[in-house]
């Protein structure tokens, strides 16, 4: 939250130094939060890469976004090949993993910016292409800084993640194949359903999907993370719908954000609900604060993520499904070493 605090103010002079929108900010922490923890025992080769390898693909959404807001089918299809394209690479082994990974951050952060919660008036100053690399850039620079003085100068050590002996699979296709073909299934039935019942509130339905499918370890993974997702975004918008009853709007329902996810982070080891409690929370207050009634959407929210629960669901069980035993036994014994150095 150092970080992400560091990068925020830094886009918010940003954004008054050279009169850019509000949406510059919400990227920086957008870019930042899960950015900290790709990082956290990253290698300098590792980082050298996320400098290249983030900023590009950033300025590629931005591209994207504009695309989506003018031609919506074409950038849907655009979407759903770009980020199913990075989980298919996984296949080339633990370096395209990690580059997979950073390169869906735009991806996702293109969810989260209200583009299209914006009036029409707005959309013209949204951060551009080379705006957006910055942000990306200075994401970079801040995350590296504070981890960097926190190892120094902090009572804790950095612990690097153990490796684990990779064994081929015996599925045909291969895990990552699979899980693209679930993935991009997903999204694309998303975007479709989403525009059609919940017009440009579409993007919660799809985050949803990405959340519970990009990841996939399993049917039984995909089936948790969705109902965790659903139950945490559940409990979010009823909070974020009591803090606008209460009336804290404006800065100070910024405040309140980023205080739910300083707790949410701090929760998110026990359960991911309480990561998507958090999130949407923060997620709804934002939206509030570009105008939109966290009241007046809850039913449409809610529905948008059953809707994109369900559907990861229905293509992680019916679609090349990944077994547990298939999918990487390497992941469950990466699971349980970590599991075990934390507890250690």
């Amino acid at each position: 939250m150092t970080a992400v605090l560091l990068c925020w103010g830094a886009a918010l002079w940003l954004e008054g130094a050279a009169g850019l929108h509000t949406d510059v900010p919400v990227l920086a922490v957008a870019l930042t939060l899960p950015l900290s923890s790709t990082q956290r025992t990253a290698p300098a080769r590792r980082r050298a890469a996320a400098l290249v390898l983030l900023p590009a693909t950033a300025a590629g959404a931005q591209f994207l976004g504009r695309l989506i807001m003018h031609d919506y089918a074409l950038g849907a299809a655009v979407f759903t090949l770009g980020i199913s394209l990075c989980v298919w690479i996984r296949r080339y082994g633990p370096a395209a993993s990690r580059a997979g990974t950073l390169m869906t951050l735009p991806f996702v952060a293109l969810l989260v910016v209200p583009g299209p919660a914006l009036p029409t008036a707005a959309e013209s100053g949204l951060v551009s292409w080379f705006w957006s690399a910055v942000i990306a850039v200075l994401a970079c620079a801040c995350v590296w800084l504070v981890q960097g003085l926190a190892d120094r100068y902090g009572p804790w050590r950095p612990e690097p993640e153990p490796a684990a002996p990779r064994r081929a699979s015996r599925l045909h296709p291969r895990p990552s194949t699979r899980m693209a073909v679930q993935l991009a299934a997903a999204v694309a039935a998303a975007f479709l359903c989403g525009r059609l019942l919940f017009d440009d509130h579409w993007p919660w339905a799809v985050l949803t999907v990405y959340v519970a499918a990009g990841g996939n370890r399993g049917r039984g993974d995909v089936l948790r993370k969705g109902v965790e997702r659903f139950a945490g975004a559940t409990v979010g918008t009823l909070l974020a719908t009591g803090v606008a009853a209460a009336g804290i709007t404006g800065r100070a329902s910024v405040a309140v954000m980023f205080a739910v996810l300083a707790v949410a982070l701090w929760l998110r080891p026990l359960t991911y609900a309480y990561w998507a409690a958090g999130m949407t929370t923060a997620l709804s207050l934002l939206l509030g604060y570009f105008g939109q009634d966290a009241t007046d959407l809850l039913p449409t929210r809610l529905a948008a993520i059953a809707l994109g629960a369900a559907l990861s669901i229905a293509a992680a069980w019916w679609l090349l499904p990944v077994t547990g035993r298939a999918d990487g036994r390497t992941v469950h014994r990466q699971t349980a070493t970590r599991q075990a150095e934390k507890a250690r």
